[in-house]
């Protein structure tokens, strides 16, 4: 993900949903250590959850964390298309 820019309506929907402004910086330094492979393992999509949870200053309950990890390796969605994984998330 690096050299690329982040869209502006990600960090508006991480607005919008949280409450909190998270910089591009952030979500770059966040996703650089994302990979494929993440969003196949549980325990690294739980440890990115709990990143981002720790990012915005907002507590997930294990009953959404569960949801979240259910929707990712259930999704068809490109682990490499974050604006699809965006839609995803912001139409919940």
């Amino acid at each position: 993900m690096s050299g690329r820019q982040i869209p502006r309506n990600v960090l508006n929907v991480v607005k919008s949903k949280t409450g909190k402004s998270v910089s591009e910086k952030d979500i770059q330094k966040l996703a650089s250590g994302v990979k494929p492979s993440t969003m196949q393992s549980e325990a690294q999509l739980r440890q990115l959850i709990k990143q981002v949870s720790a990012l915005v200053n907002v507590k997930v309950s294990e009953s959404t964390m569960n949801d979240i990890v259910k929707a990712v390796k259930g999704s068809k969605v490109s682990p490499d298309n974050l604006e699809q994984l965006m839609k995803m998330i912001s139409k919940k």
